[in-house]
């Protein structure tokens, strides 16, 4: 286990801080996540990692910015340090999407795939249960 998953995952309160899964219906650990990956040179200090649920850390991979259809410009991905996630996206718990607010919001969501059928699937049992959001 990484050396600082105990610290993350209790400032992320055992969410990922990507899609907000919450880590308790997962039979792992979530992942500490570089937000500017070290190839980039990135830190492993706290104020560049995450807590990721597998699912957006491995579609995240080494990816910090990508092109916004609707603005025509390549925008940086949802930073969990430096961004607020409300500001960025809102949950619809109709249809149990994760909602873009902003360019930022709206790469993230298609590049880490926070709406796949799979994720809006658990998103519904999550929300059964009273763990999400």
């Amino acid at each position: 286990m990484n050396p600082l998953y105990p610290a993350v995952a209790e400032r992320a309160e055992n969410r990922c801080e990507y899609c907000r899964a919450p880590e308790q219906v997962f039979n792992f650990s979530f992942e500490v996540e570089h937000i500017l990956p070290r190839s980039a040179g990135g830190s492993s200090e706290a104020d560049n990692v995450a807590l990721a649920c597998e699912s957006c850390n491995l579609h995240k991979a080494s990816t910090v910015e990508a092109w916004d259809e609707v603005e025509e410009r390549s925008v940086p991905l949802f930073h969990p340090r430096q961004d607020r996630w409300e500001v960025h996206f809102r949950y619809d718990s109709v249809s149990a999407q994760i909602v873009a607010l902003t360019a930022t919001g709206r790469v993230t969501i298609t590049c880490l795939k926070m709406n796949s059928n799979f994720q809006l699937r658990a998103r519904r049992h999550w929300l059964r249960l009273d763990l999400y959001p």
